[in-house]
């Protein structure tokens, strides 16, 4: 079922919790669909009466910001044995080849790095474990994610609830194309990602 029609079957405070959980838990580092979930919420909203589009954009900052806590945490924790156990658990997300590029982006941005990756679809899920494991010190990484997450998510829900606001008509008719929008991004995005982590992929000794 398209996920705008399954999220219009369900009441307004499962849409809330629905997107926060999943923004959550792909913040915390589980390859999960979050900018699809949150695109189509925001679109609903702006079509649906019962869904407030600043309950849900605080719903998806809040989870964007608990889940990338909740991450570094671990990664703090676990280290870099975690992110071996992540490779081996998601080798298409957690190649060596993709953490050397996130780890490089983070040693030469620093913050920056956590608050962009929130726009960069694979870069969600490294934000926070990976800040985590490089032991970047809490209050810059507080910092940087908060603002990365209130303006990703917040921003996000803004711009497409008005967008359908706006063009109500033909998008009931053609309410696809956000989401059609939403994954061209996306996978644009990981390919340029993969692209470079293929270029970081370290060379076996002996070749």
């Amino acid at each position: 079922m398209h996920v705008q029609e399954w999220l219009d079957t369900v009441p307004a405070v499962a849409v809330y919790a629905v997107v926060g959980l999943v923004i959550g838990l792909e913040s915390l580092g589980i390859p999960l669909p979050g900018e699809i979930i949150l695109v189509s919420a925001a679109l609903l909203s702006s079509q649906h009466g019962g869904i407030d589009p600043l309950v849900l954009g605080a719903c998806a900052s809040a989870g964007a910001v608990i889940g990338d806590s909740i991450g570094y945490a671990i990664g703090r924790k676990g280290g870099r044995p975690l992110l071996a156990w992540l490779g081996r658990k998601f080798p298409k997300h957690f190649s060596e080849g993709h953490i050397a590029t996130a780890e490089r982006s983070f040693q030469k941005w620093g913050m920056w790095a956590v608050f962009f990756g929130r726009f960069v679809a694979l870069l969600r899920i490294f934000a926070g474990p990976l800040a985590g494991v490089l032991r970047m010190p809490y209050w810059k990484f507080l910092i940087a994610n908060v603002l990365g997450g209130i303006v990703w998510a917040g921003g996000t829900t803004a711009v497409i609830y008005y967008v359908g606001i706006v063009a109500e008509s033909w998008l009931k008719r053609f309410s696809w194309l956000g989401l059609v929008l939403a994954v061209v991004i996306g996978v644009a995005s990981m390919l340029i990602v993969k692209r470079k982590a293929a270029k970081a992929q370290p060379v076996p000794a002996g070749e």
